[in-house]
């Protein structure tokens, strides 16, 4: 007969000494953080990814997921005494119920930030949680939401790399929603205002109820599913306000195991903000690098796709796992490596227009484009993964001719960030399917302004009605 399994065996696996001083030092963070302790460089880059996902948010507000959501969120998440009204769309709903379809709307473009080594996506979560919260707490100062964005940042880019370097939870690649719960319950229970204790318990319920989302499973089959990040800021938000409410859930794993704390004792020194990268193109991250790659040859050597008999990729393995086949939804087209390489060769760009389109998904050039690609593992390549992602890309022409880009990093990662005017470029393209071009102008202003003496976050807020 077999030994039983001790009630506390589970817990033998972890050493939560020094637990105490570290929930400590994440509340002090959250709670006394000010603007003006932000260093300039981190307010800046915060405007700026605050931008791009209004940009993100607005190109994806017609996709069917942000429809099917919103209706399920009107229906199953009706406001009650907390309520937030539900971005360019304005129906009142609860707060988790407005987070859930924020960021599930974001998730729909992936073109929103990441991080290579959390393995996902920080800020989709994180601005859904932060606005569903704005609305419901009347927080009507700039620089306090931009301040708590910033910790969410910090604390979900920490708790993705945990999930991903852990080897508890390693072994798996984990969704962004898996572990950015925490990040959007210690954002609340900072506008909250939370006691200590109920900090703890916001995380640990974030902790808790978190989705275990296997990603790969959408990487190889896209469907609607996408990262969780809707899911994800809806178990935030909501786990913020059951610890208000008294609801207990600790200890938090990810933070108070002895061999997980060092994770956190750079909180205020080192900023993981400047660490995400963006998105030139509103495709899967790991599709960016063929594109760059296609983008420089077509620079040096413009070419007619029509001449075009073959093309191979070379990159690591993760995104030949990515779908290969023609797309019919969005969601094939963006988890796909061959689909948005066959648009940039035959039309010069990858817009929102070309990843929703279904007039794109059955041109005939870009058909047979995609039929062409040969995907290919490069062992360089794989070894630097995650930490560095690579491609190069080499197509033969009907001539005999063989063109063969080097080895391509995509810009928008923390050593190549877009410029400012890259920036407004991508949003301004990605917002113009609901704002005019005055009106983005308005909005890049309005973002700038946050935190200063001129901050006017509640006719942004308007603009986003």
């Amino acid at each position: 007969m077999k030994k039983p399994i001790h009630k506390n065996e589970f817990f033998k696996k972890f050493d939560f000494d020094g637990g105490k001083a570290v929930i400590d030092q994440l509340y002090q963070f959250c709670m006394k953080l000010k603007w003006d302790d932000i260093p300039e460089n981190v307010q800046h880059r915060i405007k700026n990814l605050f931008l791009d996902l209004i940009g993100v948010l607005t190109a994806g507000r017609k996709t069917p997921v942000s429809q099917i959501i919103k209706d399920f969120s009107v229906s199953q998440f009706g406001a009650g005494d907390c309520k937030a009204k539900l971005l360019l769309d304005g129906h009142e709903v609860s707060p988790s119920g407005a987070a859930l379809v924020t960021g599930m709307t974001i998730d729909s473009i992936d073109a929103h930030d990441g991080h290579y080594l959390a393995k996902g996506h920080v800020g989709c979560a994180c601005f859904s949680a932060l606005l569903a919260y704005a609305d419901d707490l009347n927080i009507t100062d700039g620089g306090t939401l931009l301040t708590s964005l910033v910790i969410g940042y910090e604390i979900g880019t920490r708790a993705g790399r945990i999930m991903h370097e852990s080897p508890e939870t390693s072994e798996q690649y984990h969704s962004s929603g898996s572990w950015v719960a925490v990040a959007c319950a210690a954002m609340g229970a900072r506008l909250m205002n939370l006691d200590i204790a109920s900090f703890q318990n916001a995380l640990a319920i974030a902790e808790y109820h978190a989705p275990r989302s296997p990603v790969m499973k959408v990487a190889n089959h896209p469907t609607m599913l996408k990262d969780a990040s809707g899911w994800g800021a809806m178990t935030g938000v909501s786990a913020a306000y059951l610890a208000r409410g008294g609801f207990t859930a600790a200890p938090v794993i990810m933070a108070e195991s002895k061999h997980l704390q060092s994770y956190w004792l750079n909180l205020g020194v080192h900023w993981e903000t400047l660490n995400q990268y963006v998105k030139p193109h509103p495709v899967c991250r790991w599709t960016q690098d063929p594109i760059q790659a296609v983008e420089r040859l077509l620079v040096k050597r413009p070419i007619d796709s029509k001449d075009i008999i073959a093309i191979a990729v070379e990159t690591f393995e993760e995104a030949t796992l990515l779908s290969q086949e023609i797309p019919k939804n969005t969601e094939q087209a963006q988890y796909n490596v061959p689909f948005p390489l066959a648009v940039m060769l035959a039309r010069g760009k990858i817009d929102a227009f070309e990843i929703t389109d279904q007039s794109v998904f059955s041109d005939p050039e870009i058909r047979r484009l995609t039929n062409l690609i040969d995907m290919r593992v490069n062992e360089k390549f794989n070894a630097l993964f995650p930490k560095e992602r690579w491609a190069l890309v080499r197509i033969t022409l009907s001539t005999g001719e063989v063109l063969e880009s080097p080895p391509t990093k995509a810009r928008g990662e923390p050593d190549t960030m877009l410029s400012d005017i890259e920036f407004r470029e991508k949003f301004k393209n990605l917002a113009s399917i609901h704002f005019s071009s005055q009106e983005c102008d308005t909005i890049i202003r309005l973002v700038e302004n946050l935190g200063t003496e001129i901050d006017d976050w509640l006719t942004l807020r308007s603009l986003l009605k």
